[in-house]
């Protein structure tokens, strides 16, 4: 019997040519109509059964995707051989990394949680913005609780556990830390050696500013670079003295007994008459101020030496390393600037290979010696310090061993409490910065001190305020 055939990729559809005599009758539009509509509903059929197929394919091959993202350049360029051996231990897994800016990682990390759409499975958020992503409810956080994943993990105990503080809110870890960026200073060896002084000598920041006034010469050289239009640096020394800019409830602290002192001592040394510190900003200017012998010393976090190398090749053999001023004898010799977290969002469908990749990134002594080398960035890990890299001689300092000089400063660095309102927090401390200098250079030590407590106290207070009316 003879039959009409409509064939699939997949299978054969026969419509007998007796059933067709007996359907014809009652089909009032004749054979072409009737052909078109079969022919209709057979590829409208086919196109869902492929669309449907496609979809299963596609999500089979997702399924062992990480979708990662980061803000550092520094860190991307570090991570392509480390994501190469993971994909190679983890067959069928393909790490899908993006590099966006510090500006973008930051709204465009918010507006996906929000919205849940386009979220990174692992991301790693600078310190200053970290706190922001904590607030409200903790079953709200966008992060996953990875506190007994790192408790299990022995990190706390195997990396710098203050480093753990700043992504932690009430009592959840939600992030590993990436580094310890403990502060030296770097100066002008050759300076030092032509005004005779010893780097060995300047135990304290007394000792520090004593020597500054003898090689400060106005508009010509001076002793630090210290910034005075945001508050980096004065943060850096409130970290020193054991403060910060809330404490570890959340409550605004920089406008206490320890923020007003700090800042009676920091605001001279930029603006007073015979003033150690100035401030040019970045980029070329920087790099000419410090090639002429205008700055003797800069701030170094672990971070900056690599900048400072990159960005001003000539100093290389002329500059050296110590360690940063204590506030009283014996006291801390280093502090803090800077961080950055690595952390699991909410959305990611697999998390254990998630934490995996973290483990690795963070974990692997190996690598990390090799990233030190690239970045001189010093890792919280305290087993990779062990490295043969941590141990090298840079010629650019002066052969001095850069990884020793740090990691022996890094059990040492203070912690940093985070707050949902971090940003705001240094704005406000920032504010009050500008105001102090502009006060003293204008009236000098002359009601100074009240001035500086009346002012800090009114960016405290408006702080304060500002989380008051924020239900989150």
């Amino acid at each position: 019997m003879r039959s009409a055939e409509f064939s699939t990729p997949h299978s054969a559809f026969r419509i007998p040519h007796s059933a067709f005599r007996i359907f014809m009758p009652s089909f009032p539009f004749g054979r072409a109509a009737f052909w078109i509509l079969l022919l209709c509903l057979f590829s409208g059929t086919a196109r869902l059964y492929f669309t449907a197929h496609d979809a299963r394919v596609a999500a089979s091959h997702s399924e062992t995707n990480i979708k990662f993202w980061t803000f550092a350049k520094q860190h991307y360029d570090a991570y392509q051989s480390a994501f190469d051996t993971f994909e190679k231990k983890h067959p069928g897994t393909k790490i899908e990394d993006q590099l966006v800016s510090w500006v973008a990682v930051t709204q465009r990390l918010q507006a996906a949680m929000w919205s849940g759409v386009d979220l990174p499975d692992v991301v790693e958020i600078p310190i200053d913005t970290a706190g922001g992503y904590f607030r409200g409810p903790i079953d709200d956080v966008g992060f996953l609780d990875i506190t007994e994943r790192v408790k299990t993990a022995g990190l706390l105990d195997g990396m710098v556990a203050s480093r753990f503080t700043s992504y932690t809110s009430r009592g959840h870890i939600f992030g590993v830390p990436h580094d310890v960026h403990p502060v030296m200073l770097a100066y002008n060896a050759e300076i030092f050696k032509k005004e005779g002084v010893d780097a060995d000598s300047i135990k304290t920041w007394d000792d520090f500013i004593r020597v500054g006034k003898k090689l400060t010469i106005p508009n010509k050289r001076y002793m630090i670079e210290f910034e005075e239009a945001r508050s980096a640096h004065l943060e850096m020394c409130l970290f020193q003295r054991n403060s910060a800019l809330f404490d570890i409830k959340g409550n605004v602290i920089f406008d206490g007994e320890t923020g007003v002192k700090t800042m009676l001592w920091f605001v001279p040394l930029i603006a007073a008459k015979d003033r150690i510190a100035n401030n040019l900003g970045g980029g070329q200017i920087l790099t000419k101020a410090v090639e002429d012998g205008y700055f003797v010393c800069l701030v170094c976090p672990d971070w900056r030496s690599k900048s400072i190398e990159k960005d001003i090749p000539s100093m290389s053999g002329k500059m050296k390393l110590m360690p940063l001023p204590a506030v009283s004898p014996g006291q801390r010799r280093t502090s803090t600037w800077g961080g950055t977290m690595i952390g699991i969002t909410k959305q990611c469908k697999h998390p254990d290979l998630a934490w995996q990749l973290i483990l690795h990134l963070y974990l692997d002594k190996k690598e990390l010696g090799q990233r030190f080398n690239d970045t001189n960035i010093l890792p919280a890990l305290r087993a990779a310090w062990k490295q043969p890299e941590f141990d090298e001689k840079r010629e650019y300092w002066s052969g001095q061993k850069l990884g020793n000089l740090y990691s022996a400063l890094a059990p040492d660095v203070p912690a940093q409490v985070t707050s949902p309102f971090i940003a705001q927090g240094k704005a406000k401390l920032g504010e009050a910065l500008v105001d102090c200098i502009t006060y003293y250079r204008a009236n000098g030590d002359k009601n100074f001190e009240s001035y500086a407590r009346t002012r800090l106290k009114k960016s405290g207070d408006e702080l304060r305020a500002l989380i008051a009316r924020n239900p989150y």
